[in-house]
Formats: C-alpha cells, structure tokens, sequence
C-alpha cells in the first residue's frame, strides 16, 4: 500500500504563514548608501572623478539591491526591484538635462532682472542699460497672430480629416503632408514667408505679420496633429447616439465631439505656440530686428526675445565678449521660458475647465 503522507494540521492558536518575509521600507536607501559609500572608497583609492564613481555606484545598486530582494522575497520580486531601479534611472537621466538647463538661465538670467529691464526698451541706448520690453511686446505680439491664423485651420483640417474624410484617399494624402510639414527646418518656412512678401511687396521687405505667417507654417501640422489624436479619442458611441435623436452631423461635432476634446486640443495648441515661441531662424529672415518698441505688424521690423537672444549673445555675430549683453541674454532667455511656462500653466487650467464633467 501507498503511504500517503499529509501535512500535520497547526495547532491550536498557530498561525500558517501565507506570504513570503519582505524588505523593509529603508532597504533600498540602505542598497543605496552601500553601494555609492563603496564606489567612492574605490574612487578615492583610485583617484575616479565623479563620473566613474556614479557609474560604479548605480552599477552596484542595480546588482545588489534585486540579488538582496531575490534571496528574502523572491525572484518575482528581484524581478520587480530591478525593473523599477532601472526605471528611476532612466527618469533621473532624463531630468539631468532639463535641471542643468533651468539652472544655468536662472543662475545667469536672475541677476538682470529689474523693474527696468522690463519695462524698457533699447532705444537711444548704445552701451549698458535699457530693457528688452520692446522684444516681449513683439514676442507677444508675433505669436499671437501666428495664433489666430493657425488654430482655426488646423482644428478645422482635423475635423475634416476624422468626421468627414475618414479613410478617403484625400485624407491619406493631406495626413502624409502634414507629417511632412511637421518635420520641415523652421528655415525653410522662413524662407517660404520671405519669398511670398518678397514677389509681393518687393525685396528687402520686413514686416512682423510675414514672421507670423512663417510660424503659422510650423504651427498648423502641430494643432492638426494634436486636433486629430484628441477627435480620436471620443468614442463613436457619443456620435452614434446623437445622430439617432436627429441631430445633423455638424451640430454633432460641435455640440459632442468638440466639447468632448477640447482639454486635449488647447493642450495641443499650447504645446504649438510653446514650440514656435522661441524659433529665430524665421525672425530673422523676415522680420529683422528692432531697438524700440513698434506695434505695429504690418509696417516695418519688429524685436523679438528669440532675435533679441541672438543678437545681444554673439553680437550681432562678432566674436567680442561684451559681459553686459550677455547677462541681457540670459535674462531675455528667463523671461522667455518664463513666457512658455505661462502658456502651459494657463493651458492646463483651462483644459481642466472645459474638460466634460464626468461626475454628478
């Protein structure tokens, strides 16, 4: 006979352990110090710069932290420890650019910042002093008008693109275009808007609107594109349901899909205006550059905080150190990512307003 062997039931008051013991909360701070403090010992012995002793350190961490965690948790969660090590790494490198790069424009960009610097142009000023309101007005005013022009026509293509001439061939060929143009040079719509005001007004032209239409060129594939990815995202039962009650298909779109995207497309646009806010290739093609302040677009230069960056920073492209005009740049460069930081800031509260309501 087969001797069938079964586990002792516990006794009274034991309890059965179901899961298998587990790190506590301070282990991978702890993996952590462990294996930068032995890195830098290494380092120190061997004379390693800062570099090779972080390399050395985060080695060390991924190998020992999820070694650590296979031998008292489990493989499956080594596993876990070692992806999410690896994860946080990569998002800590990814960061490493961008913080260097705020850092840098607010180290160098704070100290020219004043009330004066703001409020003030650079007109009759030939040394240091004078401001960069004069770039900001036309910063603002460019944008703007790039803006008003490209928005309508790129929700608009994208509505045509998704509600109406879905899967035509028509379609296919527009949306391949509009890939195409969302990768051109900005250069090259610079040029564009100088040869369209050059057969038109004639050579030499600078006008502010011609740089407005330049940035509309790099604009209209973003807010297209974005347009198009939000349209998509509204489900079909939304529009089925409205055509079954009778309601024509262009109040659909604007009653339902519209109201239903409209978070996702002001983020788009944003994103849009922040991409051509800081673009000087164009600018300087067509619009040129300016001391004082015209608001005026459709008659002559106009400075730009891009241009404006440009100019003060290689000076006017001699290779002369000026430690005045450099501390202008860097301050221009503040207030323009200040700017877009703005934009972004205002695009999230109003795509939250706008969003639908999905609560009672």
């Amino acid at each position: 006979m087969t001797d069938l062997q079964t586990r002792p039931s516990p006794a009274p008051g034991e309890s059965i352990t179901l899961t298998r013991p587990q790190l506590p909360g301070w282990a991978p701070a702890v993996a952590a110090l462990v294996a930068f403090g032995l890195a830098a010992l290494v380092g120190l012995l061997l004379g390693w710069g800062p570099v090779p002793v972080v390399v050395v350190g985060w080695i060390l961490l991924v190998v020992a932290l999820p070694a650590w965690s296979t031998a008292v948790e489990g493989s499956r969660k080594g596993t876990d420890r070692l992806v999410t090590t690896v994860v946080w790494t990569t998002f800590a490198v990814a960061m490493m650019p961008l913080v260097a790069v705020i850092w840098e424009v607010v180290s160098r960009g704070a100290p020219a910042l004043s009330v004066e610097f703001l409020t003030f142009s650079q007109d009759g000023v030939l040394g240091e002093g004078g401001g960069i309101y004069h770039a900001i007005m036309g910063t603002l005013i460019i944008t703007a008008i790039a803006t008003v022009i490209s928005v309508p026509i790129g929700v608009l293509a994208a509505i045509y693109l998704i509600e109406y001439g879905k899967g035509s061939r028509l379609a296919r060929v527009l949306t391949f275009l509009v890939d195409v143009m969302t990768g051109i040079p900005s250069i090259v719509a610079g040029l564009f808007a100088l040869a369209l005001f050059t057969l038109i007004f004639g050579p030499g032209t600078r006008m502010a609107i011609g740089g407005s239409i330049a940035l509309s060129v790099l604009m209209i594939p973003i807010v297209v594109r974005a347009t198009e990815e939000m349209l998509k995202l509204v489900p079909d039962e939304l529009r089925e349901a409205s055509y079954a009650l009778g309601v024509p298909k262009w109040r659909t779109i604007t009653k339902v899909v519209l109201p239903t995207a409209i978070g996702g497309i002001i983020t788009g646009v944003t994103l849009a205006v922040a991409r051509v806010a800081g673009e000087t290739a164009p600018l300087l093609l067509i619009v040129g550059t300016l001391r004082s302040t015209n608001f005026n677009p459709f008659e002559g230069s106009m400075a730009t905080l891009p241009v404006l960056i440009f100019s003060e920073a290689t000076r006017g492209g001699l290779a002369e150190y000026v430690p005045f005009q450099v501390e202008r740049a860097w301050g221009a460069a503040l207030v323009l990512i200040t700017i877009v930081m703005l934009l972004n800031v205002i695009a999230r509260v109003l795509g939250s307003f706008f969003a639908p309501k999905t609560g009672r």
